[in-house]
């Protein structure tokens, strides 16, 4: 047991390294600095794994002073069911960006099974389905290229269908995930038009270091690949002090630097913060983005609230 948890803290730590020494390029499509208090929106396996009702809130308001920067909202709320092996979760994300209005709407599930004989280790599948749902307002500013912009004003609905495996114990998590599988219909900031959105995939994992008694260290990822785009990776680091407050650093390749702080008011309500500074050249035309997330979880009577950092 001794050899294998040190085998993949190895590994988490080699995968994370690898990422910092790789030449990465951002994209925009609808992203936070908070993923690790977000999991389940890119990773269905995710539903359930706090073993308590958590229900997740998040706003985030990117490249603050641009006219028609991305405004974010998200809402997700999931717990395991009474034998613990399935997780069921609901997700609702809205993404506005410019003339556009995306929204989407998922029901998780996710079945778990215990890996090792002291049931330390669990492999978890997860599947989502659901609607998204795309409105355009192409009266709303000025566009740069008017000729490539419809006359007319677009409401789309596509379904969506994704997949993804969630690997853990106490200590560390590792997963991937298909958050669509089907071809969906969205706004193209660059163009300044509609595309066809390609598949994504995520990979993300982190490790959790126990300094001392009160001090617990947690290195983070959140890989992004899309076909025939770049690479997006964001990078974190988060300190829990007491149980109660952490304080982190993020990184997002080529794109933003970020400070997170979070406070556990309660053993039920955590609320968290982050600000990120661009580091490109847009960072002469916006005074950053601002991410605030709150998360409240109910625990059955009699059971303790999860202690895990993730």
């Amino acid at each position: 047991m001794i050899e294998k948890a040190s085998f993949i803290k190895e590994a988490i730590l080699v995968v994370f390294i690898s990422l910092l020494s790789c030449g990465l390029h951002a994209q925009q499509d609808p992203q936070y600095t908070q993923y690790m208090y977000n999991t389940m929106s890119v990773n269905a396996a995710y539903a359930g794994q706090r073993d308590v009702l958590s229900a997740t809130a998040l706003y985030r308001a990117q490249w603050v002073g641009i006219e028609g920067a991305p405004r974010t909202i998200t809402f997700g709320i999931h717990s395991p069911l009474n034998n613990e092996r399935i997780g069921l979760g609901l997700n609702v994300v809205s993404d506005e960006i410019g003339p556009a209005k995306e929204t989407y709407l998922d029901a998780n599930v996710s079945y778990t099974i215990p890996v090792d004989y002291y049931g330390d280790l669990e492999l978890s599948f997860g599947a989502k389905a659901g609607l998204h749902f795309l409105d355009t307002d192409w009266s709303k500013g000025i566009f740069q290229n008017p000729d490539v912009v419809f006359n007319e004003n677009v409401n789309l609905i596509s379904p969506t269908i994704g997949a993804g495996v969630y690997l853990h114990s106490d200590k560390w998590y590792l997963g991937l995930s298909v958050p669509n599988v089907l071809t969906t219909t969205h706004y193209d900031d660059f163009k300044e038009s509609l595309a066809t959105e390609k598949l994504h995939m995520f990979l993300i994992g982190g490790y959790v270091f126990d300094l001392n008694s009160s001090i617990k260290l947690k290195p983070a990822f959140m890989l992004k690949g899309v076909s025939g785009a770049p690479l997006i990776a964001d990078l974190s680091v988060n300190a829990l002090f007491n149980e109660k407050f952490t304080l982190g650093l993020a990184y997002r390749w080529n794109d933003a630097i970020s400070g997170l702080v979070g406070f556990q008011v309660s053993e039920q309500f955590f609320v968290g913060y982050a600000y990120d500074s661009t580091t490109t050249a847009l960072n002469n035309y916006n005074s950053g983005s601002h991410e605030v997330l709150l998360r409240f979880e109910l625990s059955q009577i009699g059971k303790i609230i999860s202690p895990r950092f993730f």
